[in-house]
């Protein structure tokens, strides 16, 4: 396996030729993101900037990143998962199509390369909870839930992806602890490879003229990648091999994006609205309600994820798997209910 500087330097590199050559062939393609009441931006945006970083790391990995069984299939399932998604963005496909789509792509995963979620570690202080197969069905709900977390948060400029280099920190972080030097290589190359996007959906040089969002093939992708590499990291191996680290930090690894979809489920049961359908009823959005500009909301959020991040990571170090799950809910309720309050007040100020 070659130097970490080198994965680094071509992910980066990949991710940046392609940006620049997709963009160009974004109307060709039909992959242009047109405003409409729910998407206020301006002019008609590219949608190439998941097929970007997928194949940034599809470079990176496979001249890197020592083959293996497991590498192979979360490529190609990524790979699948990245052509429903451009699908999506070109033809807006129903939510059952996506649903079905996303179905198919975590067996490839969970039978393929034989891993999921069976253990949730010593999580209520009475000793291990081991699943059984009924970690099976889990694990799908799990992935595709993690799936669609990621492509709600998807709403304003730079916060996908920050939220990604959030997550993907994190799971670095603890491959790295864990001294799993294969997926730590694999996730610091998702970082560098979404660096040079955010560039192009900021519009910073050499991206000014012409923004770039990620699409629903980039917002798939990742929370694709980011759960399958939590189960990976939290669940042991097949041959005796222990997990790299404690399954309750998943919940602090995907915290934002999980804490956002939940708050908008419960918010459209309560009024009597479809889950599924796309509003304006998010975090980012309630909090322009209220008056923050989009860089204020994209602050705020990303500050409070990382805080959450590595508060989890702070505490697991003295404090047992059922506290440190305790904390999580603790925040989350809070969440509930700081949004509550700023929804009403975004209801008066409208």
């Amino acid at each position: 396996m070659v130097g970490i500087s080198t994965l680094l330097l071509s992910s980066t590199l990949v991710s940046f030729l392609s940006l620049m050559t997709f963009k160009r062939l974004a109307a060709t393609l039909g992959l242009l993101d047109r405003p409409c009441t729910r998407k206020r931006h301006d002019g008609h945006v590219p949608l190439v900037g998941g097929m970007s970083i997928f194949l940034a790391i599809c470079v990176s990995v496979t001249m890197f990143v020592s083959n293996s069984q497991s590498i192979n299939l979360f490529l190609i399932a990524s790979s699948l998962m990245v052509f429903i998604g451009v699908l999506d963005d070109k033809y807006d496909l129903s939510v059952r199509s996506r649903l079905i789509g996303q179905f198919l792509i975590s067996s490839i995963l969970i039978f393929g390369v034989d891993r999921y979620i069976s253990s949730l570690g010593n999580l209520f202080g009475l000793g291990e909870v081991y699943l059984g197969l009924a970690g099976i069905p889990i694990t799908f709900v799990a992935i595709i839930a993690a799936i669609n977390a990621f492509n709600m948060v998807d709403g304003i400029d730079g916060l996908l992806g920050s939220c990604a280099i959030v997550a993907f920190a994190g799971l670095s972080y603890s491959f790295y602890q864990s001294g799993d030097v294969t997926y730590f290589y694999i996730c610091v190359g998702v970082i560098a490879a979404i660096a040079p996007f955010l560039l192009a959906n900021f519009g910073i040089y050499p991206f000014q003229k012409k923004k770039i969002f990620m699409g629903d093939a980039g917002s798939m992708f990742i929370g694709l990648a980011v759960v399958w590499f939590l189960v990976l990291g939290t669940q042991p191996h097949n041959d005796g091999v222990t997990a790299s680290f404690k399954p309750v930090l998943a919940l602090y690894i995907v915290g934002f994006p999980l804490m956002d979809m939940v708050a908008v489920i419960i918010r459209r049961l309560k009024n009597k609205k479809s889950p599924m359908k796309p509003g304006r009823d998010h975090a980012h959005h309630i909090l322009m309600h209220c008056g923050f500009s989009n860089k204020q909301v994209l602050a705020l959020l990303v500050t409070f994820y990382s805080l959450l991040l590595v508060s989890g990571f702070l505490l697991s170090n003295f404090v047992s798997d059922l506290a440190l799950f305790g904390v999580f809910l603790t925040v989350f309720i809070g969440y509930l209910f700081a949004f509550q309050v700023f929804d009403k007040a975004g209801e008066q100020q409208a």
